[in-house]
């Protein structure tokens, strides 16, 4: 029993491992470029054809729109390179001067032809070009060399479709709702008793530093919306990046305005210290209500996390659940913060903060007011396709006429 358990650990380790982005990168770029210098061997004149190698390594990333753009703009930036080079070398050769008059054209050219990241790209490719004897043949060479590299990386991601890394994307946002709730339990919990000043800033301190983590999960969902586009694998791709677009910005106003609470409690902390925050009982109901609304935030992140529909009901039905619960607690809130205003004017201004602010949460995490954003997103950024790529999207209409009338007829359409 204890083999087979270690066995099925030893099984999902590896599993875990191999969807590990840099190892997915290291094994997919050294088999790319393997793969780019044994066809460069047989068609490059050079005897030793590193670019081609070279460009697939640079080429090939984990995504397939990521590898796409990057392959046409490295193509471009090298093809840029070249010329500007054969255009010197008939007209100067290789000198001090020329050489800083090739890169002031080449840095230039690379900018026009918006190659973004790979303008230096132009600039080494005209020196290297510029530096060799036979100019003419060496250059060609080096064009044909990186074509060889940028469609061995493109169809490298052909053969073998780069994974979706919406899973990941979804547990980075699931971490995230847990940290929130964890500090929200926290806040809660210390401001019912007899918080004093340091404790209070503590808190403040650990609010400020959940930017640094929805940095990190911005990144994780950049690398999945990545994944999405152009994957002939991924059906609604547009919904699905919306989904956790919108589920991020939520997330993170929440976070800005639980600073914003922490910022408020400390400086209540500031002015009533030794004396307790709240009285007993206002303390236990915001207690109450930040316990609520941390749950609140864990459910949230479940819905826009989950793909199968069932499991999207229950966790909607669940986030509305408490959601109504925490607008009770809120509700019986209200009184008890204006009793405290009354009985001590100034510090009115804070305890209204009090309840503006974990007001303010709930109402973002509304599952109607998500519904309306959802849809206003979904509909601003069709409208920016449609502008961008408008053959495309007629393209994809006709597709879309064919399959219906394909289900109409029981012929089955694409694979699902």
């Amino acid at each position: 029993m204890r083999e087979a358990r270690e066995e099925q650990w030893s099984r999902e380790r590896l599993a875990k491992l191999l969807r590990d982005p840099v190892m997915v990168q290291t094994l997919r770029s050294a088999a790319a470029a393997t793969i780019a210098y044994v066809i460069a061997l047989r068609l490059s004149p050079e005897a030793a054809p590193l670019t081609a190698p070279l460009t697939a390594l640079l080429v090939v990333q984990v995504t397939f729109y990521a590898t796409l753009t990057n392959g046409i703009r490295r193509v471009n930036s090298v093809v840029a390179g070249v010329l500007v080079a054969i255009a010197f070398s008939l007209l100067v050769g290789l000198t001090w001067w020329s050489l800083g008059l090739v890169i002031v054209a080449a840095l230039g050219v690379g900018h026009l032809v918006r190659v973004d990241e790979y303008v230096p790209e132009v600039a080494i490719s005209a020196m290297l070009v510029l530096g060799v004897t036979s100019v003419g043949d060496v250059a060609w060479a080096r064009v044909l060399e990186t074509l060889i590299g940028a469609v061995v990386g493109l169809g490298f991601n052909l053969l073998l479709a780069p994974p979706v890394w919406v899973d990941e994307a979804g547990e980075s946002l699931g971490n995230l709702s847990r940290r929130l709730r964890q500090l929200m339990l926290r806040i809660g919990e210390e401001a019912a008793g007899r918080q004093p000043y340091e404790q209070a800033a503590a808190r403040l301190h650990e609010a400020r530093r959940l930017d640094h983590d929805i940095i990190e999960v911005d990144a994780a969902l950049r690398q999945a919306e990545d994944s999405l586009r152009l994957n002939p694998r991924v059906r609604e791709g547009l919904l699905h990046r919306v989904v956790l677009r919108t589920g991020l910005d939520t997330l993170e106003i929440c976070t800005v305005v639980l600073r914003v609470l922490a910022r408020t409690l400390t400086d209540l902390a500031k002015d009533r210290e030794p004396d307790s925050l709240f009285e007993k009982e206002t303390g236990a109901v915001l207690d109450e209500l930040l316990s609520e609304i941390a749950d609140a935030v864990v459910s949230f992140s479940v819905l826009v996390t989950t793909h199968v529909s069932s499991n999207a009901d229950a966790a909607e039905s669940r986030l509305s659940a408490e959601l109504r619960a925490a607008a009770g607690t809120r509700d019986r809130l209200a009184p008890l913060l204006r009793e405290e205003a009354t009985r001590r004017p100034q510090h009115w201004q804070l305890y209204g903060a009090v309840l503006t602010e974990v007001n303010r949460i709930i109402d973002e995490m509304n599952t109607e007011h998500r519904s309306r954003r959802l849809l206003e997103e979904l509909d601003r950024v069709s409208q920016e396709q449609r502008a961008r790529m408008p053959r495309l999207n007629r393209l994809r209409e006709r597709m879309g006429i064919q399959e219906r009338l394909w289900s109409r007829t029981g012929v089955s359409g694409r694979s699902r």
